[in-house]
């Protein structure tokens, strides 16, 4: 047994583990580095141990090894509780049996092998992260560095927020509602420890890597979609004091409405990020019916409004005299130093799924929004020598390889023009994800990448992080089911589907006639048939109509 403690991008690592093995130890040894060291116990930076036995030619030994955030005796609980066998074949059937159970939650219908490899990879990747944090009997190390033992949840750690809030967790709330409440009960266990929900949370630690208090969308979708098994009170406690907070540049959006640039680097990028979940909790106080804290937070939801420059049409960084700084170039981007994260001002414009109606009327209305956005897929220029090295997967000036820009093909409907979203989001899915080493563009970022995937390749995605709204796209494979309980799934039926077919003519629910380019997470979660039928054209009536476009 042994542990280890270590410092890093997570400050206060620490890991215990236990090792048992197969047959008798003959020997066993100690080393700091490469001198070894009397005793078979040693503290140092660079321990060693060696072990020998006594074999007969070809005989294998066998090692079970636990870990444990807690303790050496928590690890070793843990391999009797897990592995109290030495049936390495059972084992390794045991584990291909739990995956191939989480891997059919959904099922799809294709007679490419290829499509089918890419898919069940993306399932795969979805499920990596978030990652158990406690013991098999429950026990916990808290951010706090407590011990919090027998815990009523699974606790959970490895939370790339930033990252995952906008297509991750909404596909959680589809094919895995299970965890919803572990993920909530572990958000809130930390906000209780440390004093704030989880920025970028890692082994236990909070990073605080990311612009953004990227928990609250997560905590408000699982509240507005009807989600149990966490105290509602704590959590909207939890997301309004990380809106209240005064670190992070907050103090400026509290007093002035947005982030002055000379005062704070990334003042563009915050600013946004911020006025997402500002709109998150204006819709749960809403919901819970505090009038006045839905208005107060509705207003912050609407600060976006003073980063857009109507003369360049693009979000802008301002300085303290609420000046737009110049020289400005929307091609411009400064890693870590700029006005935008791992972005530049062509791509931050459209960072508004909390009001992309309201951002459709700054651009000018319907036509010089879709015009600006065509822009986006062609636009050509020089990102400059500290450009960031997260942008990639570029089409224009849209980077697939970075999150900000996940939602940006579907805001076509919101136009009225489904049919470019439908355009665009094959192009991406035939082209950015292939069955390669190197088949993802850009990070995979703890699942998002690949959860976007996911969700477009079934023809549908949540633009709004806490709407439950899911946008239409184009959907890849003939046919899906989504198992969302054991008893109720979601088949999915696209008809006259093929690589030439990616426009949806019309659309039914459960028999139902759906005239209009989304679906919402109440009609999902019910269950039943969707059916989309898909053409080589697109349909000038489906999804056109003001009526019938996505309403945040």
């Amino acid at each position: 047994t042994g542990y280890r403690f270590s410092t890093g991008w997570a400050s206060d690592q620490r890991i215990y583990f236990a090792a048992v093995f197969s047959k008798p130890i003959k020997n066993f040894s100690v080393y700091d580095s490469l001198m070894a060291k009397t005793g078979t116990e040693l503290t140092a930076r660079k321990v060693k141990g060696v072990l020998t036995f006594t074999t007969t030619s070809g005989e294998k030994v066998l090692i079970k090894v636990g870990i444990s955030p807690v303790s050496e005796a928590n690890a070793l609980a843990n391999i009797q509780a897990e592995i109290p066998g030495w049936n390495f074949n059972q084992v390794v059937a045991e584990a291909d049996q739990k995956w191939n159970k989480q891997l059919q939650k959904v099922g799809i219908k294709t007679a490419s092998e290829q499509q089918k490899k890419i898919f069940y990879t993306a399932m795969f990747h979805s499920m990596i992260a978030p990652s158990i944090f406690n013991d098999h009997n429950g026990d916990y190390l808290g951010t706090d560095k407590k011990l919090y033992p027998k815990a009523a949840f699974t606790n959970l750690t490895t939370f790339s927020l930033w990252d995952t809030y906008r297509a991750l967790n909404p596909l959680y709330t589809l094919i895995q509602p299970e965890k919803i409440s572990d993920i909530v009960n572990t958000m809130l266990a930390i906000y209780q420890q440390q004093g704030k929900l989880p920025v970028w949370h890692l082994m236990g630690s909070e990073t605080n890597t990311m612009v953004g208090y990227s928990a609250v969308p997560v905590v408000v979708d699982a509240y507005l979609k009807g989600f149990k098994g966490f105290d509602a009170e704590l959590a909207y406690k939890a997301v309004k004091s990380s809106a209240m907070d005064t670190d992070r540049a907050l103090h400026y959006v509290q007093k002035l409405g947005y982030i002055p640039a000379d005062s704070t680097v990334e003042s563009v990028a915050k600013g946004l990020e911020y006025a997402i979940s500002d709109n998150s909790i204006a819709m749960m106080a809403k919901q819970m019916g505090n009038t006045a804290d839905y208005e107060y937070f509705y207003k912050r939801g609407q600060n976006y409004r003073r980063y857009f420059d109507p003369k360049t049409r693009f979000m802008r960084a301002k300085l303290n005299e609420n000046q737009f700084r110049t020289p400005f170039s929307p091609f411009q981007s400064r890693h870590e130093v700029g006005d935008y994260t791992e972005g530049n001002g062509w791509q931050y414009t459209w960072l508004v799924p909390q009001d992309v109606k309201g951002l459709i009327a700054l651009q000018g209305g319907d036509k010089p929004f879709t015009q600006k956005l065509d822009s986006l897929f062609v636009a050509e220029g020089d990102m400059g020598k500290e450009k960031s090295p997260d942008i990639s997967g570029l089409i224009g000036q849209y980077a697939h390889g970075n999150e900000p820009s996940h939602h940006i093909t579907y805001l076509y409907a919101y136009a009225g023009q489904p049919w470019k979203t439908a355009e665009k989001v094959r192009f991406i899915m035939d082209k950015f994800y292939t069955d390669q080493p190197d088949g993802i563009i850009g990070n995979e970022d703890v699942g998002q990448m690949s959860s976007w995937y996911i969700l477009s390749s079934l023809g549908f995605y949540q633009v709004n992080p806490s709407s439950g709204v899911y946008v239409f796209g184009s959907p890849l494979f003939n046919e899906a089911t989504v198992k969302l309980t054991a008893a109720k799934s979601l088949h999915i039926i696209a008809k006259n589907n093929s690589a030439q077919n990616i426009y949806i003519q019309n659309a039914s629910f459960n028999g139902k006639k759906l005239s209009h380019s989304y679906i919402t997470y109440q009609e999902l979660a019910q269950g039943g048939d969707l059916v989309l039928e898909m053409g080589s054209k697109p349909s000038t009536t489906w999804g056109v109509a003001a009526a019938d476009r996505p309403q945040n």
